[in-house]
């Protein structure tokens, strides 16, 4: 990027992930040819990038989890780990063309729509930049949360997340606390525990952790994928509606959600036989209240001889002490934090000012919310990808985000065609965002109280889509001009 005062493009796209990427191919394949994609780091990926921690893999079917405009039919796993998948995004970028628009290393640090001139001005890390349409693809997945724990800036040893794995340090025989026992979590903790030689597991909640059916495909599956669609297409129809039950579950509590506990309690003894571990290892909230948790060697992991699980929260690090809320410690050379990221007070929300002046995250007051999970009324031009109320626990991301790149991909030429700036009606999205949290309730995300990340400062879930993808695809998917306010550029005109 020149970094010259004055620099123009039609659509700047933020993020080079699994959504910029599906962003900028889509707009350039409708005709818009002047897209620039703006990412921090060195390389495409986005959260398959940052994520490099030990057994990061992923819990959707591998053939769900690629584009439907770029299907990959040699996966090695049924559940493809982080390396394969990131060398898949990478190489669909490539593929489009993307990395001669794709701009590496230039970080936007703000946002701001300029009425006069219709176009979003946009400072960044190599200078300002402007554009007519602006897509924000950082995703929820972005930036970690780092607990504010008393001590922890002043412990002696290592501490990193395990979004930011610090791979030059080495484990083998090292005291190690974990805090937290989410996804990723239960991942790198059964690969780290034979290096240690004590593993503190600070455990505030429990998990329901589901078998995972994953497996090397073998090789005449692969041939029969790759020369033989019609078998490509019945294995992804296969793993699709195996999902969409689970989906069902988070809708339909009673009797499924019941049933898949049954699996998970199986799962539980047959892999804890201490009746004690066990009851710190039992939730005592519904199935699907939090994220699920597939693994087949997480539990069998705490067994063992230099792991102890504390069933609390971390109230403080004193030195090199690490004290639980009900008073247990561990003293210990490292600290990795599985802690998860900011889902709802995404840091790009503070960044980017609409019409009014005020950023998202003062509109949204702790409460994101928008039109479709893509368009939020005072910010014309302006999209999200994977934005709010979209998430699902059996859904692929690039499900998702194609879904919102075909809305967006519509918006942009209607806006286009028209010579107009576009905005989503306040009372449009007022009347979608009262849908989504009336038909919440009953679900499997609200029918049980439980902490989680789908629920935001205010109390308000505000991240999870209460009905099926089927009906997210066609929801999302589609324009309703009705809904849109198009007002003619006075920059164009």
């Amino acid at each position: 990027m020149s970094g010259e005062a004055g620099e123009h493009h039609e659509v700047v796209v933020v993020g080079a992930g699994i959504s910029g990427i599906a962003a900028a191919i889509g707009l350039r394949e409708a005709g818009v040819s002047d897209v620039v994609i703006l990412e921090k780091a060195e390389t495409y990926g986005g959260t398959w990038r940052a994520n490099t921690y030990p057994g990061c893999a992923c819990d959707v079917p591998s053939g769900l989890y690629s584009y439907s405009f770029a299907p990959k039919t040699d996966w090695s796993r049924l559940f493809a780990g982080q390396p394969e998948i990131l060398a898949y995004v990478d190489d669909v970028a490539r593929r489009h063309g993307l990395e001669a628009i794709t701009r590496f290393g230039v970080e936007m640090t703000n946002a701001a729509w300029d009425a006069d001139a219709d176009r979003w001005r946009l400072e960044t890390s190599a200078g300002p930049v402007s554009a007519r349409f602006l897509v924000a693809a950082a995703g929820p997945w972005d930036t970690p949360r780092i607990p504010d724990l008393p001590g922890l800036a002043d412990f002696p040893g290592e501490v990193f997340h395990s979004a930011r794995w610090n791979h030059d340090y080495d484990l083998t025989g090292k005291r190690v606390a974990v805090i937290g026992t989410g996804a990723s979590a239960v991942q790198f903790v059964p690969e780290i525990q034979p290096l240690v030689s004590e593993l503190h597991l600070f455990q505030r909640t429990a998990h329901w952790v589901l078998p995972k059916a994953d497996h090397p495909v073998p090789g005449v599956e692969k041939w029969a994928l790759r020369r033989l669609p019609l078998a490509c297409r019945a294995l992804a129809s296969a793993e699709y509606g195996l999902m969409e039950l689970v989906g069902l579950a988070f809708h339909r509590p009673k009797p499924l959600m019941h049933a898949l506990m049954g699996v998970a309690r199986a799962h539980l003894r047959a892999s804890v036989r201490d009746p004690e571990l066990r009851d710190k290892l039992t939730p005592r909230y519904l199935l699907g209240c939090k994220r699920i948790l597939f693994s087949n060697s997480y539990l069998p992991a705490l067994t063992r001889p230099n792991v102890a699980v504390h069933a609390t929260a971390v109230e403080k690090v004193a030195g090199a002490t690490v004290t639980g809320t009900d008073g247990s410690e561990a003293e210990v050379d490292a600290i990795i934090l599985g802690t998860g990221f900011r889902i709802l007070d995404m840091p790009v929300a503070g960044l980017v000012r609409g019409a009014d002046g005020r950023s998202l995250a003062e509109h949204w007051s702790g409460s994101p919310e928008a039109y479709l999970g893509t368009m939020v009324a005072g910010f014309p031009n302006a999209f999200i990808v994977l934005g709010p109320s979209l998430g699902s626990g059996h859904t692929s991301a690039f499900t998702i985000a194609e879904a919102q790149v075909r809305l967006i991909v519509q918006a942009v030429g209607r806006a286009r065609q028209d010579g107009a700036t576009i905005a989503v009606r306040p009372d449009a999205q007022r009347a979608y965002v009262d849908r989504v949290q009336a038909a919440l309730p009953g679900t499997a995300y609200t029918l049980s109280s439980c902490h989680s990340y789908y629920v935001d400062d205010n109390g308000r879930n505000s991240f999870s889509w209460p009905w099926s993808t089927g009906e997210l695809v066609r929801r999302v998917g589609r324009f309703r001009p009705r809904d849109f306010v198009l007002t003619p550029a006075r920059a164009l005109t």
